[in-house]
């Protein structure tokens, strides 16, 4: 019994020696220095010593003119409602000590100097060691807002900038900061990324933050005009309350805004190809094609040239796009446009999509968003007089430019909006995506009727049928479109 009970006593021992332990780690103290400061050399020695002699003490050196230092400091000070002073500085536990004056060890700020100075600190840290005291890092309360800076790669002339980033840091303790270098390669795409974002054009420094983007030695802000900044004090009050106003409201990262635009972009290309996708004209022209083949005996060309007619609507529907995008993304860039553009897009998708909806119950009544009857007898023969590969592929192609009117609504808005939104590169990869969506449905009817899993008659019944249907479902995606890209202009992500 006592042979257990000793087991017992032991086990708990070293969970409590664990504990104390994973306790005793968490002591941190920041420390503030300069080079060549002559009064940093005993309290930096001092520390020194405490840490060797404590292995759960960890001191965190900064320079003061670091970076790091610059955008840490502020925020330290707020948390510990002490006084910009001289270096050396130091936080332990509860309390700071900015230039031998200490906060937290009265009621008012304590001013020591010399040894006392050095004994104070000594006192603080190892009582904050003794008491496993909270880090310093945890009093920092989290960033209301997020500024992003861009340095170029030699920046001897950002002197200037650098200041007015110091001293918003200053004013705005709950300011975050993320310094990028366009050194990287990376950083350099996510410059021009949010340039696009913030709809302006210059070269670095820059930095952007809440609705405010500085580029270029222009300010631009959001509904505002834009306004050169010269460093004056006028210019900085300016800068100042704007950015004021983005940590009161709490305003998102530019870097959140510019992934959830992307990914909203991504989403909004996949959906809109997805429903583009079923389409009743480009269905009607394909099952009449393949009937032809069919009819004349010649099924083993059936796989063969709905691939073919596949693949002359995907080549044509994406060259007519990437040229239209294009000429939007050259033509609607200026900042004055760009709004009631796509508002305009907007409002045209939201009209046109409401009048699709009206299908559902009144097809072909009053006017009907397809192929104009006049067309549909000329369609019909030029399709009906195809029998070869390269045949059905230039009907693919006539059919992209003579079915314009039924399947360019979805294609026009999602235009729009990759043209104010992506980069040449990243448009083209998101067009191919589209259109690849698009053509999948017409692949998988070829591939059905080549295995016999259904017939040219039973998918022209289907696509009869549901007409109305359809039309209704492109109505809503155009409707959702319109809305969903008013309200990305109006929260400041288009």
């Amino acid at each position: 019994m006592q042979t257990r009970m000793a087991r017992w006593l032991g086990a708990l021992f070293v969970l409590l020696s664990i504990g104390a332990a994973a306790t005793a780690q968490s002591v941190e103290v920041a420390y503030f220095y300069e080079v060549g400061c002559p009064h940093c050399g005993r309290v930096a020695d001092a520390l020194a010593e405490l840490e060797a002699q404590h292995e759960s003490l960890t001191v965190h050196r900064y320079d003061i003119h670091s970076e790091e230092g610059r955008a840490l400091l502020p925020r330290l000070l707020a948390a510990y409602e002490a006084q910009l002073g001289p270096v050396p500085m130091v936080f332990a536990g509860d309390v700071a000590m900015v230039g031998g004056t200490f906060y937290g060890i009265a009621e008012d700020p304590v001013s020591l100097s010399g040894i006392a100075e050095v004994l104070r600190v000594r006192s603080v840290v190892e009582e904050a060691v003794a008491q496993g005291a909270k880090s310093p890092f945890s009093r920092i309360p989290t960033t209301a807002t997020e500024m992003v800076v861009f340095l170029p790669e030699d920046c001897s002339d950002c002197e200037q900038f650098k200041t007015l980033v110091d001293s918003l840091l200053e004013q705005h303790p709950l300011l975050g900061v993320r310094r990028l270098s366009l050194a990287d390669p990376a950083n350099e795409r996510t410059f021009d990324r949010l340039r696009r974002l913030a709809n302006v054009r210059g070269d670095a420094p820059a930095l952007f933050v809440g609705d405010l983007s500085l580029v270029g030695g222009i300010v631009y802000v959001r509904r505002e005009p834009a306004r050169p900044f010269a460093y004056t004090d006028e210019d900085r009050s300016y800068v100042g309350g704007v950015v004021a106003r983005a940590v009161e409201s709490g305003a998102t990262s530019p870097l959140d805004r510019l992934r959830l635009r992307e990914q909203l972009t991504l989403w909004a290309v996949v959906g809109a190809a997805a429903l583009d996708s079923v389409n009743p004209c480009d269905f009607a022209v394909l099952v009449l094609l393949l009937g032809t083949l069919l009819v004349i005996g010649r099924r083993g060309k059936v796989i063969w040239a709905g691939l073919a007619f596949s693949a002359g609507i995907f080549i044509s529907y994406y060259l007519l796009g990437f040229l239209l995008y294009s000429v939007l993304g050259i033509t609607v860039g200026s900042r004055g446009f760009r709004e009631p553009f796509i508002y305009a897009v907007s409002a045209l998708a939201i009209i046109v999509g409401l009048w699709e909806m009206k299908d559902l119950l009144w097809y072909g009544r009053w006017f009907t968003i397809e192929v104009p009857d006049r067309w549909k007898p000329k369609v019909k023969r030029l399709t009906a007089s195809v029998v070869t590969v390269p045949g059905a592929f230039l009907v693919g192609v006539m059919d992209s430019l003579f079915l314009a009117p039924c399947t360019s609504g979805p294609y026009l808005a999602i235009l729009s909006l990759l043209s104010q939104t992506t980069e040449r590169f990243q448009g083209a990869m998101l067009l191919l995506l589209y259109n690849f969506i698009f053509i999948l449905p017409m692949v998988a009817i070829t591939l059905a009727v080549h295995f016999g899993l259904t017939t040219t008659a039973r998918a022209e019944r289907w696509r009869s049928a549901r007409l109305g249907k359809l039309h209704f479902v492109t109505g809503v995606m155009m409707v959702l479109l319109g809305a969903g890209m008013i309200v990305g202009v109006r929260l400041g992500y288009l």
